[in-house]
């Protein structure tokens, strides 16, 4: 079987990047390859298209290939709340929360996050085209193989955006290097309210998969979960995990990332999680109705979170 992260060099998938990792899945008796696949709309249609059996990535990436969430479910959280990070320029001078002060950029984004960053700035009244601020792919992080957040962190470095808006990597490296200010992080309370609840890292399967492999679905949700309470209780073990996937410097650094997102690794999705993800699919576009809770995340597994 096959699961996919759009963004590898990253803390943002890391339960289900520790699960493989650390030999969990195995335990549990599937063979499993972790891919790269980016962005996460492409991941998205590569589920549908059975080329990937499971998808670790944004709770809202399913409905860009799954119309009206038909045909596909949510089995668990890899952790808590939106989990991207607004980075610009050190020398802009723009401190954190001060999104007033955001005008004449360009940000880049991948496809899918970015809309978490369109609707968080619209809520807060900020109006991109009037500001001319213009939100877009970062060239560099474009082709396979390659971690979005760190190619971001490098492309504000050499000048070719002026922000991003990415994961916990590739913000720590822009802010130990000097190049970038931390303006806002979604996760921790930094948006409009209510922003933090937009999104969320899960673990999505099709409707197919679960009818056909429930043990196999079943096995990975256990190994994830196990991961998240491992990670939890010694955030040392992300560097183990890490070794011979992540660069150098990136292993020596996901261990103090994964300590701070360890308090929200937690598989549970509430029927308020699913609610504010569907509200959140509504403003972004992509979706018109409001899915039942049942309809966007399995019933099936859920006595496993506990």
């Amino acid at each position: 079987m096959r699961i996919a992260v759009p963004d590898l060099i990253s803390p943002s998938y890391f339960p289900a990047i520790a699960a493989v990792e650390l030999g969990l899945v195995r335990d549990e008796g599937v063979d499993i390859e972790l891919d790269l696949l980016f962005p996460v709309t492409d991941a998205a249609h590569a589920l549908r298209g059975g080329k990937i059996d499971f998808l670790a990535g944004a709770a809202h990436a399913p409905m860009h290939a799954f119309p009206e969430w038909s045909g596909v479910k949510l089995v668990a959280a890899l952790s808590q709340h939106m989990y991207w990070f607004l980075v610009v320029r050190s020398d802009l001078n723009i401190g954190r929360g001060e999104l007033g002060a955001l005008r004449d950029l360009r940000i880049g984004a991948a496809p899918g996050p970015d809309l978490g960053l369109r609707v968080l700035l619209a809520e807060a009244g900020v109006d991109v085209e009037e500001r001319g601020i213009r939100i877009g792919p970062v060239p560099a992080a474009e082709g396979t193989g390659v971690s979005f957040g760190v190619a971001a962190a490098e492309a504000l470095e050499t000048g070719a955006v002026d922000g991003f808006w990415a994961n916990g990597m590739g913000a720590e490296l822009a802010v130990r290097r000097g190049t970038g200010s931390l303006v806002l992080d979604a996760r921790r309370g930094d948006g409009p309210v209510g922003s933090r609840g937009y999104t969320f890292p899960a673990l999505a399967v099709t409707d197919d998969t679960i009818e056909r492999e429930p043990e196999a679905v079943a096995a990975v949700t256990r190994a994830i979960i196990r991961a998240q309470r491992l990670l939890r209780e010694d955030p040392d073990q992300a560097t183990k995990a890490a070794t011979g996937v992540f660069p150098e410097l990136e292993t020596s650094m996901i261990a103090e990332l994964v300590r701070r997102d360890a308090p929200f690794y937690d598989p549970e999705i509430s029927a308020d999680s699913a609610r504010e993800l569907a509200d959140f699919g509504r403003r972004a576009n992509l979706l018109t109705t409001t899915p039942a809770y049942d309809r966007i995340v399995t019933p099936r597994f859920r006595h496993l979170w506990r």
